[in-house]
């Protein structure tokens, strides 16, 4: 037996999606807005600095808290001993209304 592509009735094709109107779609269907994760996105690697933010990545927003995923322990900590700081940054960046109360961390 040869291989042969499954033949789709001409009523069950689909259409191109855009990617990016799609996630703004799921983006919308999750509470979160394009501009809103891009601003906070950005706010965070400006408050965690050149040093800090190459180690940790944006896993969630819930709330008025950011969960953070450090590569290492040794960075988590240096994260935690450096919290309110990092926090009174983006409280500064995003105003008090908008930014983040509470930072989790995990690892990977």
């Amino acid at each position: 037996m040869t291989w042969r592509p499954r033949a789709r009735s001409p009523d069950r094709r689909r259409d191109p999606v855009r990617a990016s109107g799609m996630l703004d779609r799921v983006l919308g269907e999750l509470g979160l807005d394009v501009e809103t994760t891009r601003r906070l996105d950005a706010a965070l690697a400006a408050a965690l600095g050149p040093t800090l933010a190459p180690h940790f990545e944006l896993v969630d927003v819930r709330g008025r808290t950011l969960e953070l995923r450090a590569d290492s322990a040794a960075w988590s900590q240096e994260l935690a001993a450096q919290r309110n700081e990092v926090l009174a940054r983006l409280r500064e960046a995003l105003g008090p209304d908008d930014a983040p109360t509470e930072l989790r961390l995990r690892l990977r």
